[in-house]
């Protein structure tokens, strides 16, 4: 564990968009998303494919990331 990344996940608002690198079996996994919550032994954040539970003993590296890229508009195909 990181305790300086565990730190900004607990000191952070829920609400920040953040990237969690995370230990699992066989490596590390991010999750990208939106803080919801966090307490002394996980945190929660919100994905593109659902919450996530993260065990603040698991975190290896987090931090604050800006918000998404605003979608790209369609491209015509012109006749």
């Amino acid at each position: 564990m990181s305790a300086a990344a565990a730190r900004f996940v607990m000191d952070a608002e829920p609400g920040t968009r953040v990237v969690v690198r995370r230990r699992i079996e066989g490596g590390v996994t991010d999750a990208v998303g939106y803080l919801r919550s966090c307490d002394e032994s996980e945190c929660v954040v919100e994905t593109k494919r659902g919450l996530v539970s993260i065990a603040l003993a698991d975190i290896v590296a987090a931090k604050e990331v800006p918000p998404p890229p605003a979608p790209r508009p369609r491209r015509r195909l012109d006749d």
